[in-house]
This record gives C-alpha cells, sequence and structure tokens, in this order.
C-alpha cells in the first residue's frame, strides 16, 4: 500500500491557527462508513448521532507544558527542550534542538537555575535522555517555566493554556492533546449523559510520533512510536457489557481508538492494564472494539488518516476530505471534526 493513496490538497489557509472562542461551535461532517453518505453540521449536532445506550470512550490524558527554553551553562547557547517520554528517576527522552550543542555531559539551565538538566546520551532518532535536578515539585516548576507544545503547523501563541486541554482532562503526561475532545464542553457532555448515552474513559498519552510523517513508500515499513497508555477496570467492562449487549462503542479521537484496539485481546474483550503500544491501524485492519467514531481532519500521508481509511474505506474517507476542502472546513488540531459512524 503506498503512502501516496493518502494523499490529498490542502491550502494553506484552511489549517486552523486558533481554537474557537467556543469549543462546541466547530462544524461536523458526518460520514456513514457503509454508504459514503455526508452530511454537514455544527458539532452540537452530534447528539443527533448518538443513540441511548451508545458508549462513548474519551482519553482523559492531560497535556504537559513540555516544551522549555533554557540555555547551555558555560556558553549560554539557547536550547530548546520538548519532554517526550517519562523514564524513571527524573530522567525524561527529549528532543532537543539544536541537537549539537547538547551532547552528552552538556547540563542546561531552565528559568535561572529553578530547573537544570544534564544530557546523559543519545538514543533513536537523535533524541537525548536528560536527567533533570531541582527543589520542590516537578509538575510545578514546569507549569511554571513551560509552555504548550504546540504540533509544527500552528505558528499563532496559544492565548489560554486550558484551550490546548479537553474538559475531562485528568491525567498528566502527553506531549499533544488528544483534539477530537477539544469540541466537547461541559455543557455538552451533560446532555450527552442525560440522553441515556454513557461515558468509559481511557488514557493514551499522546507522544509527537503522532504527527512524525511517513517517509516511506511503502505504508507497511512505517514504524510508530511508542505510547503509553491504560483502562481501568471499572472502565473496561462498562466498555465490555456495551459490546455484550449490542451497544455501540464510540470512541472520541484516533488516541482512544489505538488504546482500545491495543488492550483488546483476540477475542474481541478488552483487557484492563496498562502498558506501550506501537499499534499501527490501516486499511485492512479488522476492528474489534470501535463501531465508530468523532475525529478530526489529519494530515496529508499521515497514519491518523490512515487509521480513519480503515474504519470507513479509503474511497469514502478521500472523497469526503475532498468535499470538507472544498466547504472550507478548518483542518488540524484546532479545526472542525468528523463523525464517522
Amino acid at each position: 500500500m503506498n503512502v501516496k493513496d493518502f494523499d490529498f490538497y490542502l491550502p494553506l489557509e484552511l489549517i486552523a491557527q486558533d481554537p474557537l472562542e467556543d469549543r462546541s461551535s466547530s462544524r461536523l461532517l458526518t460520514l456513514d462508513k457503509k454508504t459514503g453518505e455526508v452530511e454537514h453540521h455544527v458539532f452540537t449536532d452530534i447528539i443527533d448521532y448518538l443513540n441511548p445506550g451508545d458508549c462513548l470512550v474519551v482519553n482523559d490524558t492531560k497535556v504537559i507544558p513540555a516544551r522549555l527554553i533554557g540555555s547551555k551553562i558555560g556558553t549560554e547557547a539557547k536550547i530548546e527542550v520538548l519532554l517526550l517520554k517519562r523514564m524513571e528517576n527524573d530522567i525524561w527522552e527529549c528532543l532537543v534542538k539544536p541537537g549539537k550543542k547538547a551532547r552528552p555531559g552538556a547540563e542546561i539551565s531552565f528559568g535561572d537555575g529553578l530547573l537544570t538538566g544534564t544530557v546523559m546520551d543519545v538514543v533513536e532518532e537523535g533524541n537525548r535522555l536528560i536527567q533533570f535536578s531541582y527543589d520542590g515539585i516537578f509538575e510545578e516548576i514546569l507549569d511554571r517555566l513551560g509552555q504548550m507544545p504546540l504540533p509544527p503547523y500552528i505558528t499563532h501563541q496559544l492565548q489560554d493554556k486550558n484551550r490546548y486541554q479537553t474538559v475531562y482532562a485528568k491525567h498528566e503526561g502527553s506531549a499533544a492533546a488528544p483534539t477530537a475532545g477539544l469540541h466537547f464542553t461541559p455543557e455538552l457532555m451533560k446532555k450527552i449523559e442525560e440522553k441515556g448515552v454513557e461515558i468509559a474513559y481511557v488514557t493514551l498519552h499522546v507522544g509527537l510520533g503522532t504527527f512524525r510523517p511517513v517517509k516511506v513508500d511503502n505504508i507497511l515499513d512505517h514504524h510508530m512510536h511508542s505510547e503509553f497508555f491504560s483502562v481501568e477496570e471499572a472502565e473496561a467492562e462498562k466498555i465490555n457489557k456495551a459490546k455484550d449487549q449490542g451497544r455501540r462503542v464510540i470512541g472520541v479521537g484516533t488516541t482512544s481508538c489505538r488504546t482500545l484496539e491495543s488492550a483488546a485481546g483476540q477475542d474481541n474483550r478488552l483487557r484492563a492494564g496498562s502498558g506501550w503500544t506501537e499499534i499501527f491501524i490501516y486499511p485492512g485492519y479488522e476492528f474489534k472494539i470501535i463501531d465508530g467514531l468523532v475525529t478530526n481532519f489529519h494530515l496529508p500521508e499521515s497514519t491518523l488518516l490512515m487509521l480513519i481509511s480503515a474504519l470507513a474505506g479509503r474511497e469514502n474517507v478521500m472523497e469526503a476530505y475532498k468535499m470538507a476542502v472544498a466547504e472550507k472546513y478548518r483542518f488540524f488540531s484546532f479545526g472542525d471534526a468528523m463523525f464517522i459512524h
């Protein structure tokens, strides 16, 4: 399967640079995965597509302000560090720019020494292992010094950090937001529950591998970065019960989808537990848990576009994307939404 099968023309002006004032006022394109039929709505209309008894699964990860700007001790050279993956003993795997200034042994100061980091090693893709030293609580220091790590295609500075968090964000650890969830407000969540839709929570800490381009022609040669996920026993029971009773399980975002499909056994039942996943879903994949998906509009040739093509059919998805471009939908993290049903 060739990466060019997932290419489409996207005018740059359709990349949303800022979130809408009202989260739930974005547009919603609905796609029938069986017929390919497309309809145009506003996001609050999602409630009309959810049925009593449906189980809506959201990812309750919380984005940490993982972008740190520091200076190299000794030369004062500016260094940017992006926290990717927490290891043990205050060691993080990080993306560092410029890498040549961060060789093993280099020390970096952040916030006039409030936080310091020592480069321990160089690992996969040129990332660095950095051990941090500080007094106090790491998360509080990060909140003071860190910036939200917005995707590279967003060039505007975010005014309010909370606009890059879902309203149900709970467990800290993501380097990027599960953006399909950004459309939900507390009021909309309440209405959905009042309709008789069950909400289940899973956690997947989104890594920047989400935005990693596919650099190979044959997509089967692409390697996914690993991401940490967790499913609690009570949530697994909710979702399994819905499946047993023939009720729909609808994921909010590709991250919820990847969590559910990673934690499912060969018997199509969800297992509680936690671990690391490198699951890569592309056309031909047989879904074990997911029946429908709320998602944003994704990059051309991206693994996320391949995932939704596996669910709704490549031809249906590419045709829907062509329509979305023609109708000037807003794309990517702060953009509009799509519901595949």
